[in-house]
């Protein structure tokens, strides 16, 4: 007789395991592992803040050309009030956000995320930004427009003890799953759980319930709220838990950085801008449903601007990314053809008209002409730094040349060199020195020969450029 027992408990034991580990439940073996040790004070030396965000309709989304989100608006507070460069990593997959976190890829995850037991073994949470509670997300029928109230309240879920037997899609690793099987066990009824993936939002999971893929799903009530305003067909008016805080994570060995987030929260709490920029992003229904329908809007599409064609054409001609040239044409523009400025320039890349004229451009407002045009000018401005052989670099002297003149930044280069700085390279050194050009003693100085310069406009101007290229490569294929 075969001995069948060993094999027998052998799968018992595998199927607890994968039955605890499909849970999403933090292990042991989770909580241990950190492999960095980062706090405020070498993030400081390093200059960045390094933060992890998601791509969503409220948190970091790209409109018109133009980066926001309700998490990328405090974040840049949050830096600025640290006196730190903000670096962004948008996150493809929400169940490895912790992981992210703890092996030192980022320093903060800026997401709503609700504090639970389950997840302080992991994390240290911040002072909480806001506080929610979780809805059921159904979809009505679609004929509910013509539905009589009573007719209507029969087809859909009212209270969340109607759920046993019914399946609730969530994400593995999300408050929500957790919050389900709690549920469960007060309504003492099974509610199954189908598990989604890691990289959808809970936006996507929304669309999905509106669309019929799913029938239900979880999501915090200012999320479901704002999104049910664009699509009324959702009910979103069934709670299924308390209040709870949402807040921002930071390492347990980070406890510098952590103070001194929940000081800038305290801070922020205090000014009008706080509750401006929440109330912008989720209870600004109008806007939401605009940005929504926009074709300029990178949920949506994978496009900046109207002029994205032409700007692929000759950012191509010159070798650039035309991502790259985007951001600049929004910098110069914000992507509006008929813009002019004080001093004469105009067009989407603010021309001044005597080099229009030389470039042959008969309508300094023809978006065509302007653009051909002014890549024309970057490419004759590029060739002439042919000393500065990295590419990037090259690209920064071209754009500083492009605000105020590629004169002044041969001064800034002669002013490198008699400091002891390398005048062929712009980050660190010859930008330094376009900013020394706005004092006497340097502009003054015999090498110099072009003079005075308001040098933070350049130097502002570059980094913001590669600033905004930076958020557009985070949205948009190339």
């Amino acid at each position: 007789m075969k001995k069948i027992f060993p094999l027998f408990f052998t799968l018992i034991l595998i199927f607890y395991a994968c039955k605890k580990r499909n849970t999403g439940e933090v292990t042991d073996a989770d909580a241990q592992q950190i492999s960095i040790d980062r706090d405020l004070e070498v993030i400081q030396k390093n200059g960045k803040l390094k933060a992890l965000i998601i791509n969503s309709s409220t948190s970091y989304f790209l409109y018109k050309g133009k980066p926001m989100g309700y998490e990328y608006e405090l974040l840049k507070r949050l830096a600025k009030d640290l006196s730190l460069e903000l670096e962004i990593t948008v996150s493809n997959n929400l169940d490895s956000i912790f992981k992210q976190l703890r092996r030192g890829d980022v320093d903060i995850i800026a997401h709503g995320l609700a504090v639970t037991a389950d997840r302080k073994k992991l994390v240290h949470f911040t002072d909480y930004l806001y506080l929610t509670h979780q809805v059921l997300v159904q979809k009505k029928p679609d004929n509910w427009r013509s539905m009589g109230w009573a007719s209507l309240q029969k087809s859909i879920i009212k209270d969340a003890i109607e759920l046993i037997g019914e399946t609730i899609s969530v994400r593995q690793k999300s408050s929500y799953f957790k919050r389900i099987e709690n549920l469960s066990k007060e309504i003492g009824g099974n509610i199954y759980i189908d598990t989604l993936k890691g990289n959808y939002s809970t936006d996507r999971i929304i669309e999905m319930v509106a669309n019929g893929k799913i029938k239900y799903t979880v999501a915090d009530a200012n999320l479901a709220k704002i999104n049910a305003s664009y699509k009324p067909i959702l009910d979103i008016e069934v709670p299924i838990s308390f209040s709870q805080r949402a807040a921002w994570a930071v390492r347990p060995n980070a406890p510098k950085l952590l103070k001194a987030v929940n000081e800038w929260v305290t801070k922020e709490r205090k000014t009008l801008d706080y509750y401006v920029i929440y109330n912008k992003y989720f209870k600004n229904k109008r806007n939401f449903r605009k940005r929504i329908k926009s074709e300029f809007y990178s949920l949506n599409n994978n496009q900046i601007s109207a002029y994205d064609e032409t700007i692929k054409k000759h950012a191509e001609e010159i070798g650039w990314d035309w991502r790259l040239l985007a951001s600049l044409i929004y910098q110069e523009s914000q992507f509006d053809a008929q813009a002019s400025s004080w001093v004469g320039a105009g067009g989407l890349m603010q021309l001044m008209p005597a080099t229009a004229a030389e470039l042959g451009v008969t309508n300094l407002y023809n978006p065509m002409e302007n653009i051909r045009a002014g890549t024309s000018y970057l490419q004759q401005i590029y060739e002439d730094f042919e000393g500065v052989t990295d590419s990037i670099q090259r690209i920064k002297f071209t754009l500083a040349s492009y605000n105020c003149g590629y004169y002044h930044v041969l001064d800034a280069q002669r002013l490198a060199e008699l400091k002891g700085f390398d005048k062929n390279q712009w980050d660190a050194h010859v930008e330094k020195m376009i900013l020394e050009l706005s004092y006497p003693e340097n502009y003054k100085k015999e090498i110099v020969k072009y003079g005075y310069v308001r040098g933070s406009e350049p130097h502002t101007y570059v980094r913001q450029i590669f600033q905004r290229y930076d958020h557009y490569q985070n949205f948009i294929d190339p």
